[in-house]
């Protein structure tokens, strides 16, 4: 291309940087000069509130779709656990640069067992809740919203006890904190995608360079698994895949009923769902 490569990102500082990666992997491989455009989403504008109640994932999406629909950028970074499951089919994910650290990162204490007996933890995500009162049924989950340095100034406030953070974008940010937890991710975790209009078959070859083949697998794996689920924000869902092998588990919102496994997506989700309770299979739409 004769013009800089325009690259669409949301303007928190993680964005910014996975964007800065996508923009270095494309100037390593091939040479191509891009340019960086932040868009406000609306999940940015709204902090006071969870994604469930105003929308899902597409609070982090639209914006950026909208300026590829209409020629503002070229291409969306995005970090893959953040996208929703269906997506446009004017769009296509064209890329994911290798998958970084899958797991989460617990800050404020240096384990689950030592935090105190109901201890305040911030986090908006159903699945680390009930992953955590699995564990302790004792802990007080609330609503934390926010950037990473929000999040990170609320435990130093002693607002919550601790958090749990994605130890990708901690490093990502250059940030060594926190304590590594066993906790299978999000689905999608770690990964961050390059997304285009399905028709820019000239941005599809070039994108094709910086494409992790085996990330790309795994990620579009549980994606599937998410897909054959019918999950939504309000479903506690964690998977991680190995080429197209996912190990997933379903959880009940207060974390008293697991339901885990591995196998291929369509066929895990359903026996996942035919093991689960009533109340947990109430959760999924599949």
């Amino acid at each position: 291309m004769s013009q800089p490569i325009r690259i669409g990102t949301r303007g928190s500082p993680l964005a910014l940087a996975q964007a800065h990666l996508v923009a270095d992997a494309l100037r390593a491989a091939l040479g191509v000069e891009t340019g960086i455009v932040p868009i406000t989403t609306t999940g940015d504008m709204i902090q006071d509130r969870a994604l469930a109640e105003l929308g899902g994932k597409a609070l982090w999406t639209k914006e950026l779709d909208r300026a590829l629909v209409e020629g503002r950028t070229d291409l969306s970074v995005h970090s893959m656990k953040d996208v929703e499951t269906i997506r446009p089919d004017a769009l296509v994910i064209a890329a994911m640069l290798e998958r970084a650290d899958t797991r989460d990162r617990l800050i404020g204490a240096e384990s689950i067992e030592t935090l105190p007996e109901g201890a305040r933890i911030g986090t908006s995500s159903p699945r680390r809740t009930a992953q955590l009162l699995a564990r302790r049924p004792d802990l007080c989950c609330a609503m934390i919203r926010g950037n990473v340095q929000t999040r990170l100034a609320k435990i130093e406030s002693r607002e919550f006890d601790a958090t749990l953070l994605a130890a990708a974008g901690l490093d990502r940010l250059g940030l060594d904190i926190g304590t590594p937890l066993d906790l299978l991710p999000a689905p999608a975790q770690g990964a961050i995608g390059v997304e285009i209009l399905a028709e820019r078959r000239d941005l599809a070859e070039i994108l094709a360079a910086i494409d992790h083949r085996p990330t790309h697998v795994a990620v579009d794996a549980e994606r599937a698994f998410l897909a054959a689920l019918g999950g939504d924000c309000h479903s506690a869902i964690a998977a991680l895949a190995r080429d197209n092998v996912v190990k997933a588990e379903i959880l009940s919102a207060d974390g008293r009923e697991t339901q885990s496994g591995e196998g291929e997506a369509a066929g895990l989700a359903r026996r996942l769902l035919d093991r689960a309770s009533p109340r947990l299979r109430a959760m999924f739409t599949a």
